[in-house]
């Protein structure tokens, strides 16, 4: 007998649909990282965030412009990726720098309202900025450097941008999770997560490490600006609005404030958007297009609230001093 998730499709398309929402899933999850830790911190949500992420992509695409475009081949493939990479973290990280101390820190003792209001403005004004300030409203497209091919075992197919793509950010995260977890700077910023005010007296400076909170969760953004760009090719200023609050709902589902859960959620949410929505279209009379992808991940998102509100990685509530 035919399992139901079989009669419609064949195994080769189930793998498809798998394969393409981890590595969505692994973007949101890259993107998902500076929300969480932001929260975790100063439990604030960042609107910005996604501005950030967009920064990432462009100063990607700046640099494998310079580096010859569509030109570059061979070993130089490797190089001009790592060089946009490293420029996307750097650009993304003094772009969160800067929101952090122009827009955040002065309201930091505010009404909790306040520092929304002026995430949610600072996140218009970048998006404007870069989208009718630059460019005129025009998208912008990724050199196509990756080699073309795939690899395939059995009903799998899997192609080397797709296998680059959830390779390199599965080693991105478990290298921040490193720094978090064993590093000096990690161990005081999680001191700073339990109580500024306990560990301003053990001597840790506070404002910097909300500043390295936010540096670490805009360098994982850019470089998934990069992937982005990688994957889906046309980039533009308004482009990180919706992967931003994709990126939010994945770290609410893991449960915000927990690094694995933003990773969790992340992956959770990008299966949920391509597998999901074939599987309602087995439904008999059912033909969902691909915009309803995005119905069935905040239908999810609902669900999860309900049932369980603090996410799938439940996080213990801490009392600050």
């Amino acid at each position: 007998m035919t399992p139901l998730f079989l009669a419609h499709g064949s195994a080769e398309f189930w793998s498809d649909q798998t394969v393409n929402g981890l590595t969505t899933g692994s973007i949101y999850a890259l993107v998902a990282l500076g929300y969480t830790m932001v929260y975790g911190i100063l439990q604030l949500i960042n609107f910005a965030h996604g501005e950030v992420f967009m920064v990432g992509a462009f100063a990607g695409y700046g640099v494998l412009v310079a580096l010859g475009g569509e030109d570059i081949s061979g070993v130089m493939v490797l190089v001009a990726i790592i060089l946009a990479l490293a420029a996307a973290g750097a650009a993304s990280a003094v772009t969160a720098a800067t929101i952090e101390r122009v827009a955040y820190r002065p309201l930091r003792n505010a009404p909790r309202l306040a520092p929304l209001i002026s995430a949610i403005g600072v996140s218009i004004f970048l998006s404007h900025l870069v989208d009718d300030g630059f460019l005129d409203g025009k998208s912008k497209f990724y050199p196509q450097i990756f080699p073309t091919g795939d690899l395939s075992a059995g009903p799998l197919s899997i192609s080397y941008l797709q296998l680059f793509l959830i390779g390199s950010s599965l080693v991105m995260m478990a290298g921040l999770y490193w720094v978090v977890q064993r590093t000096r700077t990690g161990k005081a910023i999680r001191a700073v997560s339990e109580s500024r005010e306990n560990a301003a007296l053990m001597g840790i400076d506070v404002d910097r490490m909300i500043v390295a909170t936010f540096v670490l969760g805009a360098i994982m953004a850019g470089f998934g600006g990069v992937l982005y760009g990688l994957f889906l090719s046309s980039i533009r200023g308004s482009m990180g609005f919706l992967p931003g609050v994709k990126a939010f709902t994945a770290a609410v589902l893991g449960g915000i404030g927990s690094i694995p859960g933003a990773v969790v959620g992340g992956f959770f949410l990008g299966l949920t958007e391509s597998v999901g929505r074939e599987l309602l279209n087995e439904i008999p009379g059912v033909n969902l297009p691909n915009e309803w992808k995005d119905v069935v991940a905040f239908a999810l998102l609902v669900v999860v609230l309900i049932f369980r509100p603090t996410g799938i990685f439940r996080q213990r509530e801490t009392k600050r001093a």
